[in-house]
């Protein structure tokens, strides 16, 4: 059987000084040093590296991270240098998600306006929602997948919160602990709880639009477990939230927090117990003027049309495509609706109390 190793070449200038630094501060285990009268390499290994010490490299010092979940590592410390030069960061292994608070304005983003479509990660194009991501606190993707097997791996994503809401096509996905693949049309969504384990498995024409909070989270590989896994745990959460597939066709319209339209609800309130409310809403009638005191209230057009009316803003017409981003407290109406107006909204915190005027 071959053995391959791979090592990472340090320069030193003198071994006596760097190899108490790397053995016994950093707890690293010397595995080679030579020759014996007069060393001038070390190879060493630990915390997932093999570092190669030599004498003369040519090679910058470089930067070494630890992560780690111990707070006594390297006597607390969270940031050393090593006598060769080698700077060391030390940070926490599994750091607690942090959402920026909130930077609110006042956002429209048209699909007319083209804004351009970049490759992301597994081939998918990404179109951005919200360019500002409202100062960190959230990021909205328009996203296309190519038809077809989706080269995507196990995967899951420390975030505070995730949806995935088809507007085209489908797509098949696998869910830790949810059975077998799940598939969602158009009007369906997902949310995937902080941590879930998943993969996208096979899509035609999709087009989803994916909500993350907060804006920048980290996607991280998970190279043991497979999909799918042994056990259905519909009931399970993660960090308080349940997986959520909820299907739009078997939706049931109810009057919405805007007077004039009705709406039908995810369940995605309930399942989060109040992080967000993702809701489906269309027009009954002529809507008035309102204020909502919530926190982030985004919403994307599936389709039909309407006038958006912001207090001292110019109104915009919206079609397919387009999403907008109201602030608390400023003041808007939906005019004009198409009769087959259809818009995605999605409120952090859930359900926000909403006032006439």
């Amino acid at each position: 059987m071959t053995e391959i190793r791979a090592e990472i070449r340090l320069p030193t200038q003198e071994l006596r000084e760097d190899l108490p630094f790397y053995t016994k501060t950093l707890g690293m285990r010397l595995d080679m040093i030579f020759p014996a009268d007069n060393p001038e390499v070390a190879v060493l290994s630990g915390h997932g590296l093999r570092l190669r010490l030599q004498k003369g490299a040519p090679e910058a010092p470089g930067t070494i991270r630890i992560l780690t979940d111990d707070p006594g590592f390297a006597g607390g410390a969270k940031e050393l240098m090593a006598p060769n030069g080698t700077r060391v960061e030390i940070d926490e292994l599994n750091p607690p998600v942090v959402t920026p608070a909130t930077e609110h304005a006042f956002v429209v983003r048209r699909l007319a306006d083209q804004a351009p479509w970049v490759i992301g990660r597994a081939g998918m194009e990404y179109r951005d929602l919200i360019p500002s991501r409202l100062g960190g606190a959230m990021i909205a993707s328009h996203i296309r997948v190519p038809d077809g097997p989706v080269p995507d791996m196990v995967h899951f994503h420390k975030v505070g919160f995730q949806l995935i809401f088809c507007v085209a096509g489908w797509v098949d996905v696998l869910y830790e602990d949810q059975g077998d693949v799940r598939r969602i049309h158009a009007g369906d969504c997902f949310i995937q709880p902080p941590g879930i384990r998943h993969r996208v498995v096979h899509s035609e024409g999709v087009q989803v639009v994916e909500i993350g909070v907060p804006a920048e989270h980290i996607t991280e590989i998970d190279h043991e477990m497979t999909l799918p896994t042994p056990h259905y745990r519909p009931d399970r959460e993660w960090e308080g939230q349940r997986f959520v597939h909820d299907i739009g066709a078997k939706g049931v319209f109810r009057p919405f927090r805007i007077p004039g339209f009705e709406a039908r609800d995810t369940g995605i309130n309930a399942a989060t117990k109040g992080v967000a409310s993702v809701m489906v809403a269309r027009p009954v009638g002529e809507a008035p003027w309102t204020v909502h005191e919530g926190d982030i209230l985004f919403t994307f057009v599936m389709r039909g049309g309407m006038t958006l009316e912001g207090e001292g803003k110019d109104p915009f017409r919206l079609s397919p495509g387009d999403a907008f981003v109201i602030p608390p407290g400023m003041a808007t109406r939906y005019g004009d609706p198409t009769p087959d107006l259809e818009l995605l909204e999605v409120t952090l915190p859930g359900n926000p109390a909403t006032r006439l005027l």
